[in-house]
């Protein structure tokens, strides 16, 4: 199975990529940099494809198309992921970067048998979160603890430098996650 993690280096992105690697899948993923492609392949991607230099669509084409994509981007992704994806595949939107619109040729989704779904926790009830959370700590958490997966941590600042952690996230070096300090 071949999958295509679009921002590989987020924080989304870096737990992704250790997650699906883990369970077996081909990993392919997206990012903007040789610093943040070669993180990627440090966690478990087969392929980074930097998007400044090279169209996913045509690397995923070349590897038979994606079977899952999870895209963060939207916008233009949308369509071109679409392309993307293998016969049968699923595309998973979890955040809209780009925005949420795009024109799209639904006929392809229909002759290619593609699925094309959404998941945010937010307006999730608190039995369907409490469901995540238990399938979380039945597969996932044994992988934290055998040390297959960690997270990702770029840097952490305390509460009162939350301006400069922004600043950090806005420059678009970083690699995992930026977290605040809320307690000593």
């Amino acid at each position: 199975m071949a999958h295509l993690i679009h921002g590989g280096s987020s924080g989304i992105g870096t737990t992704a990529i250790q997650l699906a690697s883990a369970r077996g899948a081909r990993v392919f993923a997206t990012a903007g940099s040789e610093a943040k492609c070669a993180a990627c392949l440090e966690l478990g991607a087969e392929r980074a494809i930097n998007y400044r230099d090279e169209d996913f669509v045509e690397v995923m084409k070349a590897e038979g198309g994606a079977d899952l994509i999870l895209d963060m981007v939207g916008g233009s992704y949308i369509p071109r992921n679409i392309r993307a994806l293998a016969d049968d595949g699923r595309l998973v939107m979890i955040a809209f970067l780009e925005g949420p619109k795009a024109e799209l040729n639904f006929a392809q989704i229909m002759a290619r048998r593609l699925t094309v779904t959404g998941s945010t926790l937010r307006p999730q009830s608190d039995l369907a979160k409490a469901r995540i959370a238990e399938a979380l700590r039945a597969e996932v958490w044994p992988l934290l603890s055998a040390g297959r997966i960690a997270p990702v941590m770029d840097s952490d600042f305390p509460l009162e430098a939350a301006a400069q952690a922004h600043a950090r996230m806005e420059g678009s070096t970083h690699i995992g996650k930026i977290v605040l300090q809320v307690a000593g």
